[in-house]
């Protein structure tokens, strides 16, 4: 390494600063970290507020009030007025006019900062979305003697700082006006302004009024004193109206000291999916961080919205949203455990309405009772699932019936609910949602119970064997019949079973449909993949099509000497089973019912040419 080199390593250089493009950071602001220009009107709230709580850390009866004025002779300009700390002139220059740089890290306030709502310096810049100028007018209540200072900045960057005469405020505080940029004077419109501090400021700890009127509506509707239990619901179902919309069926208080969380939460008066995000209203130390919160609740309280107001939630640098860490994560649990418990004490106290509440939002609850066992004990008695018996809890079902079958799936169980139930085989379907998966949890919270999963095994062995001297005689006909089904995969048997009105009854299993779906991919692949599903062939579990002997029609069709009547009739059969049994049909079992009836047709249209046909 020559000299040279080695001085440029060693000559220290001089640092530099970053220089900002405000009208650029401003369009960032806009389009990428707040979701709307509405946004200003809180930031100009939450830095009165944030210097009223300053300066009542120090002057604890200091006045507490917030004003906010639209100039109706000057359309698009704005004032907010507080009763704040104030600024000294340089303050205003360390902090207005540096980016990114907030005044609760100063002057000891580090400390109390949880008091605060801004966290992240970004201050009065959030205002350029909608203005073009801004004025800030502030005396500061630390330094009595210091005369008031005016900063005014513009959106192309630049800023001035003056003092004015002691008479231009007399009182601690600060005042801002902002004059609206060209395209942005409705948001500085009097009813718009009105709207927007009503939303963000409802629950603010201050007296902040929009002209004469008062916005903050303290205390929140869940923390007030009511006459009544009966006149609290009312009034919150009143407030849930106003803020979401709808009438809710109840609601459940969200009270969590430790977490700093106060709020109620109103259950939802129709079903929705499970898989719709649910967004709540959440207040971070009375001013309202975001109405869309998804990440709040549990996924499976999916049939409650819920406003609060928190002190310990972390806000993102935007404020719209929930910083998710540690903080979140326990709150999340701890307002579960607040809903979990509403259910538990309706199921001992109130059943009308715990019955009206499942009646719209069970499938929440079995959510919930599939991964919490005491949840699935307290809810045994009230969660209804389908059966042959009707509709039943599981405790009343298995009450009733010494082995619990289950199906996996809706289709299985409606092949086989008609034929179990005259058989006096007690069915769940456990096809919907959930309900497996709580019929197998079921041996966990009731000892002694025997759980099975419903095959075609199963079933046929509860059906009536028939005399096999009768099934002999009709040998010929099963072996036609058996011949027509085997390239469907399906096989033939005899049974008696009631009720005698179904002529036939398609059975499967997953084994026998996935064995189907395997042989139907080995017609349709090449040599090599062909031999691959070939070697994966297992016991070739069948689908078998089950003939009623007591079944008027089967007697007559078993009494056909035509194999190809016989072939006719079998397939038709078939078809009419798969149909009953509601599943859906792949294109060769729609050929086969339409080959089935065409020919049915044919037969029945036939004309013997022996016998003058005179009709």
């Amino acid at each position: 390494m020559d000299s040279q080199t080695s001085q440029s390593f060693q000559t220290p250089q001089s640092p530099h600063t970053f220089q900002v493009d405000l009208r650029g950071l401003v369009d960032l602001l806009s389009h990428h970290l707040y979701s709307s220009p509405k946004v200003y009107l809180r930031e100009l709230l939450q830095n009165a507020v944030d210097a009223i709580t300053a300066r009542r850390a120090e002057q604890p009866d200091a006045p507490a009030t917030v004003r906010v004025y639209v100039d109706k002779g000057a359309e698009g300009t704005l004032r907010v007025e507080d009763s704040g700390v104030g600024l000294t002139e340089s303050d205003v220059h360390s902090l207005l006019a540096t980016i990114g740089r907030s005044s609760k890290r100063d002057d000891g306030l580090q400390a109390a900062r949880s008091d605060f709502l801004g966290q992240f310096g970004i201050g009065l810049l959030a205002c350029f979305v909608v203005a073009e100028r801004i004025r800030v007018v502030s005396r500061s209540a630390r330094t009595p003697d210091a005369a008031p200072v005016e900063w005014t900045a513009t959106d192309d960057g630049s800023y001035t700082v003056r003092t004015l005469p002691h008479e231009a405020r007399t009182e601690p505080g600060t005042t801002v006006h902002l004059v609206a940029r060209a395209g942005a004077g409705e948001w500085l419109a009097e009813e718009r302004v009105r709207s927007l501090a009503r939303d963000f400021g409802s629950l603010l700890p201050y007296d902040v009024r929009v002209g004469d009127e008062a916005i903050a509506e303290l205390p929140a509707p869940w923390d007030r004193a009511y006459p009544s239990p009966a006149t609290r619901r009312v009034a919150l179902a009143r407030h849930c109206h106003d803020l979401f919309g709808f009438t809710p069926l109840d609601s459940i208080d969200l009270d969590v000291p430790l977490a700093g969380v106060r709020g109620v939460a109103y259950v939802l008066p129709s079903a929705v999916s499970p898989a719709q995000r649910a967004s709540h209203r959440v207040h971070l130390k009375g001013m309202l961080l975001t109405e869309r919160a998804e990440q709040l609740l549990p996924d499976w309280a999916f049939f409650v919205r819920c406003v609060l107001d928190t002190d310990s939630l972390r806000p993102t640098a935007s404020r719209e949203a929930l910083y998710e860490d540690e903080t979140l994560a326990a709150v999340r649990e701890a307002l579960g455990e607040r809903i979990r418990s509403w259910l538990t004490g309706l199921a001992a106290g109130d059943p009308e309405r715990l019955a009206a509440f499942l009646s719209v939002h069970y499938l929440g609850v079995k959510s919930l009772a599939r991964h919490d066992s005491e949840m699935l004990r307290t809810m045994l008695p009230w969660l209804p699932f389908e059966t042959t018996d009707g509709r039943l809890s599981l405790e009343e079902f298995a009450q009733r019936h010494p082995v619990v079958h289950f199906t996996r799936t809706v289709e299985e169980y409606r092949q086989v609910a008609p034929i179990a139930s005259a058989q006096g085989i007690g069915v769940v379907n456990g096809g919907y949602t959930y309900d497996s998966e709580l019929v197998e949890a079921l041996p966990s919270v009731r000892p002694g119970t025997v759980v099975s999963e419903l095959d075609a095994d199963t079933v046929t062995a509860h059906l009536d064997a028939v005399d096999p001297a009768e099934e002999l005689a009709l040998s010929a006909f099963l072996g036609a019949a058996r011949a027509k089904l085997d390239p469907l995969g399906c096989d033939v048997a005899l049974r008696a079973f009631h009720p005698l009105s179904v002529p036939a009854l398609h059975l499967d299993d997953r084994a026998a449909r996935h064995e189907q779906a395997r042989a139907e991919a080995e017609e349709q692949a090449d040599d090599l993949w062909a031999g691959i599903l070939g070697s994966l062939r297992g016991s070739a579990p069948r689908a078998r099509l089950v003939l009623n002997h007591l079944n008027p029609l089967i007697r007559r069709i078993s009494g056909l000497n035509d194999p190809e009547l016989i072939g006719t009739a079998t397939e038709s059969l078939y078809g009419q089973a798969l149909l009953m049994a509601q599943r859906p049909l792949r294109p060769a079992d729609s050929a086969l019912l339409n080959r089935a009836f065409i020919g049915l047709l044919e037969w029945a249209t036939h004309t013997d040419p022996g016998k003058d046909d005179r009709r």
